[in-house]
């Protein structure tokens, strides 16, 4: 009889760094809203905490895949900590009118629709995260940045330009994401009809 190997301890590096990020979104959040959308040191602040933040998500992941400390509260909270994290900056730009409201909106449509077709095919399959994804939250977050950092003129000039490469992979990576839940669904369908073919 073969015993199930036990998760890993709950407290560990990358779960830490994940709660790091979560307890930074209330962080980054109040600092913008400090600034008002022009408050320079403010906005720095902001900028600061989550770039910290951002930069976690790139270690969290990593570190407990390699280290064999994926546990089910990295799996949960990690997308949400993300999420909460791109969610609160795009729409406190948008409301301090540094944010189209209408890029805000395709974004997160997209990244709640993703996680319902994640949801929709999750009994045929995991869909897989593609390459493109992780172009795409390399461009929104540094867009994101770029956008809450004070620059001077010319330099903040680069920033809509850099959602606006954000948008288009979002928008790609969405339809691809749809493909493939449509692909991961009719191969889970074909496996199940195999298997009542196969029942004596």
């Amino acid at each position: 009889m073969t015993s199930t190997p036990a998760e890993p301890p709950l407290v560990n590096l990358p779960n830490v760094l994940t709660s790091l990020r979560l307890l930074l979104v209330p962080v980054f959040g109040v600092f913008l809203i400090f600034s008002s959308g022009t408050g320079v040191w403010w906005r720095i602040a902001a900028c600061a905490a989550f770039c910290i933040a951002s930069f976690t998500d790139f270690f969290d992941g990593r570190i407990a895949r390699a280290w064999n400390l994926v546990t089910t509260f990295g799996k949960v909270a990690d997308p949400i900590a993300d999420k909460a994290l791109v969610g609160t900056a795009l729409v406190l730009m948008s409301w301090f009118g540094m944010l189209w409201w209408w890029v805000t909106a395709l974004i997160l449509i997209r990244e709640i629709g993703v996680t319902v077709l994640r949801f929709w095919v999750i009994r045929h399959g995991v869909i897989p995260a593609s390459r493109g994804g992780k172009v795409k939250t390399i461009l929104q977050v540094t867009a994101i940045a770029w956008l809450v950092w004070p620059w001077p003129f010319p330099l903040h000039l680069l920033g809509p330009w850099m959602m606006a490469a954000a948008v288009v992979v979002t928008v790609v990576t969405g339809v691809d994401y749809v493909f493939q839940a449509l692909r991961v669904r009719k191969d889970g369908l074909a496996r199940e009809k195999r298997a009542l073919a196969d029942q004596p």
